[in-house]
């Protein structure tokens, strides 16, 4: 997901009461929810392709989330001997570097397990497994997402801590448990909402499948993305053996599912193609890519093929989900 959603998450998980456990506690979780985006740097070495072939891997796989909590808690707690102790509030409470540790890995397990929600995907073992995992649950940038946690917040920060006798809590009695604020309650929703878009998804996907079974013509593949702001609509990809077909899922139309009059050919045994698969640009875009698909663009010296991922896009000159290898001669 987009990291205003990582922020807004790590923001109303301080607001629940984490933040009550240690001091820097909010700060923790708000530098804990986007850490492992710490690997898009990998863009300022080798550009978009080796960046491409290392995100939501190293950094997101379950070695980084058990290393990722114990370093930042290693960086608080030299930020606190640094500060030693200027600017912070009175009754702040004390430092605590198990309660760091604790919120920095809560924290930090909601950034693999939000990515995993979309069409991008997640490699869960890396360094050990180089595999991709995808949830196709949730647009990579949801809105809706965004409204329910910021009112979460503003609720919040506008109605106070409140017990059950609508009493305002002590700072230690507020650090002990998790409190049923507004925060909570979009976290809570959020994750239902995110269930429902699952469950809409996979069921989608299984009754495709069926359908194109029965009709004779089973697919090898099928894929049911989300789109921006309409969760009753997805788009659908079907790979077949040698062509790519395509569909619309919208669930307040009957009949919920329809073909696109339109097809792509992979194109994949082509010599071309073949040659282009085996060059470090074509390997690497190829380690990434879900639906690729090639299209030669021949010229009397030098061809080129564009690899497309049809997940995203099926413009060979798009800026983003396609890449141009050119060949050296034919």
């Amino acid at each position: 997901m987009d990291n205003i959603c990582h922020t807004l998450v790590g923001a109303a998980l301080a607001q629940t009461g984490l933040k009550h456990r240690t001091r820097y506690g909010t700060a923790t979780l708000l530098v804990s929810a986007n850490l492992p985006d710490v690997d898009i740097l990998s863009y300022a070495f080798g550009g978009g392709l080796t960046a491409l072939s290392f995100r939501r891997g190293w950094t997101h796989g379950v070695l980084a989330l058990g290393i990722l909590p114990l370093l930042l808690t290693g960086l608080v707690l030299l930020w606190s001997r640094a500060c030693r102790g200027r600017g912070d509030a009175p009754q702040a409470p004390p430092l605590r570097a198990s309660q760091v540790a604790l919120l920095a890995t809560v924290s930090i397990l909601t950034h693999p397990l939000l990515d995993f929600m979309n069409t991008y995907g997640m490699r869960w073992w890396m360094p050990f497994v180089n595999r991709w995992y995808y949830a196709d649950a949730l647009f990579i940038v949801d809105p809706w997402i965004w409204v329910v946690l910021v009112a979460g917040l503003l609720l919040t920060r506008w109605t106070g801590r409140e017990t059950g006798n609508g009493k305002r809590e002590t700072s230690a009695a507020s650090h002990r448990r998790w409190a049923m604020t507004p925060a909570a309650v979009s976290l809570l929703a959020i994750a239902v909402y995110a269930a429902v878009m699952l469950g809409a998804s996979q069921i989608a996907r299984r009754t495709i499948t069926q359908g194109l079974k029965a009709d004779g013509r089973a697919p090898l593949r099928v894929m049911v993305s989300p789109v921006p702001l309409n969760p009753l609509r997805r788009l659908v990809v079907i790979e077949d053996a040698d062509r790519y077909r395509f569909g619309t899922v919208y669930w307040l139309r009957r009949p919920v599912f329809a073909i696109e009059p339109y097809e792509v050919a992979k194109n994949a045994t082509a010599p071309e193609a073949l040659v282009a698969r085996q060059s470090a640009e074509g390997g690497a875009f190829l380690s990434w890519a879900r639906f690729p698909f090639f299209v030669v663009e021949a010229s009397r010296s030098s061809p080129v093929v564009h690899i497309v991922d049809a997940r995203y896009t099926l413009d060979p000159d798009a800026g983003f989900g396609a890449v141009a290898v050119r060949l050296q001669g034919r």
